[in-house]
């Protein structure tokens, strides 16, 4: 599963990044990487972007980034 398809109000852990080269540069360099847990605050009123909260803060991520962030739900533990 990927973080551009979860809900305002999941929650879950990053499993892994598949993108590369300077996309897969900036989701690490915004505290984005495998082992987090992040929750889904809400989608923008037309759907993008959408804004998760990590560690304690929030940031806002495009569904075209999203997808290229690999998550495992609470509900599948």
């Amino acid at each position: 599963m990927t973080l551009d398809q979860l809900t305002p109000g999941s929650s879950c852990t990053i499993t892994g990044l598949s993108a590369a080269n300077m996309l897969g540069q900036r989701l690490l360099d915004m505290g984005i990487f495998p082992g987090l847990t992040l929750r889904v605050i809400r989608n923008a009123p037309l759907e993008d972007p959408m804004q998760v909260e990590i560690e304690g803060y929030s940031i806002s991520l495009r569904h075209e980034e999203a997808r290229f962030v690999e998550v495992k739900t609470d509900e599948d533990r």
